[in-house]
C-alpha cells in the first residue's frame, strides 16, 4: 500500500527540505551537492552508521571510465549491450558524460590535474589490475577512445570517495546528513501521484519528512538480500565485497509506488579469475582477491562445482567476474559450493609462497587421504570427482585441455594423497537493477512515463548491463547524479511549498557529520590533546595523545571506521610504533597507506596542539 498523507495538515510532517537524497554513496553525494549548488536546502539520509557510508563506492578501485570520441565510444557501448535494448537518449546523455569526466573532476572535484590511466606510469602493483579495465573489451571497434579518470595515480584507497564525501561536507549550512537513518517508504500523494516526501527511521522513530522539489534514489543495489539475489537474479547465493548495507530497500520503495524495474539480472564480480573469493562464514564480506595468484590455476588444481565436475576455465582472465561463453562474456554458473581442488604436490607449491593473498587460505582448506574421501567432506560426487580428476590427467599429460580449453602448459597432473579442498563462493561487486529512469534522471512507472518529483542515480537501477566496462558504474554515478540533483532542485508548482518545519515533537538530531561536533564528545586530562584527521576511508579519525616533555607518552584511537581488514590493523599498530619512535611520522602498514596516513594526520593535529603554547611563548 502507498504511503498516503493529508497535505492539509502540516502537523505530518516532522520537518521540511527542498530535495531529499537517499543514500550517501557517489551518487547521493553527487545528487545532493548539485542540488544544494542549485539553492535547495537538502537531507541526504543513509542506512549504514557513521564511517560506514559511501555504499560500493568505498570499496570501488576509484577509477572512473573516460572516452574521447563520444562516436567511438557509443559504438564500443553498444556492443557491450550486445542484444540487449538501450534507449537511444539514454545512451547518448551517458556516453557525452563519459566525454566529459576530465573536465569534471576539474570544474566540480577541485583535481586540478586529473589522472589519465593510458598517459602516466603505471603502479606495477596494480598494473594488471588496470589494464584489463582500460578498455576491458580491447576486441572491440572504437576501444581505442577508452581511458580511466582517477583523483590521483592510485587505487583502492577511496580517493574519489573521500573527494565527493568532502564536497558535501563543505556545504553543512545547505546539506544536513543523517546517518543510520534507513528511508522505510516513499510518500506519494494518492490523487496526483507526485512523490512529496519520504518516511525515514530516525532515532527508532518513524518519521515524515517532506521534499518540497524532489526526492533522489541513490540507495544502490540488493547485493545483501538473498531473497532479490534468488528471486531477479536466479542463483543460490553471491558472496558480497562490497558494502554490507545494500539490502534492496530502494525496490520496495520503488515498487511501492508503481515504478518499472529493469536490468534485474546483470550484476559485477571481480577478482582472481572468473570473479572468485573464498567461503568462510566467519566473515561478513569477502575477501576482495587482487593481487596475481598464479598458484590458483596454475599446477595440479582446478575449480569443482557441487558435483565435483568442473565448469569454469581456471586461468581466464575474467572481466568483471564474467567468462567468454560461446561468442559473448557472461557470468559463470553459480554453484552452492564450489572448491578449489588440489593434490600434495600443490599444497606444497602454495605453502612455499610464504605470505599469500588471503591470510586463512590454509585454515579453510580441507584434507583427505582419498579422492573418494574429499568428495564426501565436501558434499561432491566421488564418483563424478574421481572422474574429473582422471580426465584433468589425462588432458595434463596431452597438453590440451579438452573440457575447457585451459592451456596445457599450466596443468599437471594430480600425484598421490592427500588431497586437499578450499571452498570458494562467486564474488559479487554490484548489482545494476533498479528502477527504471530516463535521461533527465526521472523514475519511470510501469508505462514509461516520469513518477512527478522522482528520480535516481548510481547503480540503483543502472544503465549498464550484459557485458561491463570497469570504472562505468563510478561514471554512471557522477553524470547522472549531477543530473538527478539538479532537476530535484528545480522548482515545482504543484504542490504546497513548505517551509522547512521546526517541530520540537521529534528529536531528529541535526547534521550527523557537522563539524563543530567533531571533538565534543571527548574528554582530555593533564598533558592530554585530541587530534582529527577526514583522511580515512571510513572518513573522520579522533586520536588522544598525551604528550609531556615533548615526548609522545600514549597514542588512543577514540574514533575511527577503516575497512575491516588491513585498515584496522594499522589503527592498532601504529599507535605503538609512534610512542616506541616518539613520532607520528612512522612507516605505513602495508596495504593500508590511506588509513596510516589518516591516523598519522590525526595524530600530527594532536602534537601541533600540544606545541603550539611553546612556540607562541618562546616568541
Amino acid at each position: 500500500m502507498n504511503q498516503t498523507i493529508d497535505t492539509n495538515k502540516q502537523s505530518n510532517w516532522a520537518a521540511t527540505y527542498d530535495v531529499i537524497v537517499i543514500g550517501f554513496g557517489a551518487a547521493g553525494a553527487t545528487a545532493a551537492r548539485f542540488a544544494a549548488d542549485n539553492g535547495a536546502k537538502v537531507l541526504l539520509t543513509d542506512a549504514a552508521p557513521e564511517g560506514h557510508e559511501g555504499g560500493n563506492t568505498r570499496y570501488a578501485g576509484q577509477v572512473v571510465l573516460t572516452g574521447y570520441d563520444f562516436d567511438k565510444m557509443k559504438h564500443y557501448f553498444k556492443q557491450l549491450f550486445g542484444p540487449i535494448k538501450i534507449d537511444e537518449k539514454m545512451l547518448d546523455t551517458y556516453v557525452h558524460g563519459l566525454t566529459t569526466i576530465p573536465d569534471h573532476f576539474k570544474r566540480y572535484l577541485e583535481i586540478k590535474n586529473p589522472v589519465s590511466y593510458n598517459k602516466v606510469h603505471r603502479d606495477p602493483d596494480f598494473e594488471a589490475f588496470a589494464n584489463g579495465l582500460s578498455p576491458e573489451y580491447p576486441e572491440f571497434e572504437g576501444s581505442e577512445t577508452v581511458d580511466l579518470t582517477t583523483v590521483h595515480d592510485g587505487y583502492f584507497d577511496a580517493s574519489l570517495w573521500k573527494t565527493l564525501r568532502g564536497q558535501v561536507t563543505k556545504r553543512e549550512n545547505q546539506i544536513d546528513v543523517w546517518l543510520a537513518s534507513p528511508a522505510k517508504h516513499l510518500i506519494q500523494n494518492p490523487e496526483t501521484g507526485v512523490v512529496e516526501g519520504v518516511q525515514i527511521q530516525r532515532h527508532d522513530q518513524l518519521v515524515d519528512i517532506k521534499a518540497n522539489n524532489g526526492v533522489v534514489m541513490a540507495l544502490g543495489g540488493f547485493e545483501n538480500n538473498n531473497d532479490d539475489i534468488q528471486n531477479f537474479i536466479g542463483v543460490p547465493k553471491l558472496k558480497v565485497i562490497g558494502t554490507l548495507y545494500n539490502k534492496g530497500d530502494g525496490l520496495k520503495m520503488a515498487q511501492e509506488v508503481g515504478a518499472k524495474l529493469w536490468h534485474m539480472k546483470s550484476f559485477e564480480g571481480f577478482g582472481f579469475n572468473t570473479g572468485f573469493t573464498f567461503e568462510n562464514t566467519a566473515e561478513a564480506r569477502g575477501k576482495f582477491i587482487l593481487s596475481p595468484w598464479p598458484d590458483l590455476s596454475n599446477g595440479s588444481i582446478f575449480v569443482a562445482a557441487d558435483d565435483g565436475s568442473r565448469y569454469v576455465r581456471e586461468d581466464e582472465n575474467g572481466r568483471h567476474g564474467h567468462a567468454f561463453e560461446h561468442g559473448s562474456w557472461k557470468n559463470p554458473t553459480v554453484y552452492s559450493h564450489p572448491h578449489l581442488i588440489f593434490d600434495r604436490e600443490q599444497y606444497r607449491q602454495i605453502k612455499s609462497r610464504g605470505k599469500l593473498p588471503y591470510d586463512d587460505f590454509f585454515k579453510i582448506t580441507v584434507k583427505a587421504n582419498t579422492i573418494e574421501e574429499l568428495a564426501r567432506k565436501i558434499k561432491a560426487n566421488p564418483k563424478t570427482l574421481v572422474q574429473t580428476v582422471e580426465r584433468f590427467n589425462v588432458f595434463s599429460e596431452n597438453g590440451e585441455d579438452l573440457t575447457l580449453n585451459r592451456s596445457g602448459d599450466t596443468m599437471r597432473a594430480f600425484g598421490d594423497g592427500p588431497y586437499y579442498a578450499t571452498p570458494l563462493a562467486t564474488a559479487m561487486l554490484n548489482t545494476q537493477g533498479g528502477a527504471k529512469r530516463n535521461e533527465q534522471a526521472q523514475v519511470l512507472d510501469a508505462f514509461d512515463q516520469p513518477i512527478p518529483h522522482l528520480y535516481s542515480a548510481g547503480e540503483f537501477g543502472g544503465i549498464n548491463a550484459n557485458q561491463y566496462n570497469g570504472g562505468g558504474n563510478l561514471a554512471e554515478c557522477l553524470i547522472f547524479g549531477k543530473i538527478a540533483g539538479e532537476n530535484a532542485a528545480t522548482v515545482k508548482h504543484d504542490i504546497e511549498v513548505t517551509p522547512e518545519s521546526t517541530s520540537t515533537t521529534v528529536d531528529l538530531g541535526g547534521n550527523d557529520l557537522s563539524s563543530d561536533q567533531a571533538l565534543s564528545n571527548y574528554s582530555v586530562g593533564k598533558d592530554q590533546y585530541l587530534g582529527v584527521s577526514d583522511a580515512g576511508i571510513g572518513g573522520r579519525v579522533i586520536v588522544r595523545v598525551t604528550y609531556r616533555d615533548d615526548q609522545l607518552k600514549n597514542v588512543e584511537v577514540l574514533e575511527e571506521s577503516e575497512s575491516e581488514d588491513v585498515g584496522q590493523k594499522a589503527m592498532t599498530e601504529l599507535p605503538k610504533e609512534m610512542v616506541t619512535q616518539n613520532t607520528y611520522d612512522v612507516d605505513a602498514v602495508s596495504g593500508a597507506s590511506s588509513s596510516s596516513r589518516a591516523l598519522k594526520s590525526a595524530v600530527r593535529n594532536a602534537i601541533q596542539k600540544a606545541t603550539q603554547p611553546a612556540k607562541n611563548s618562546a616568541d
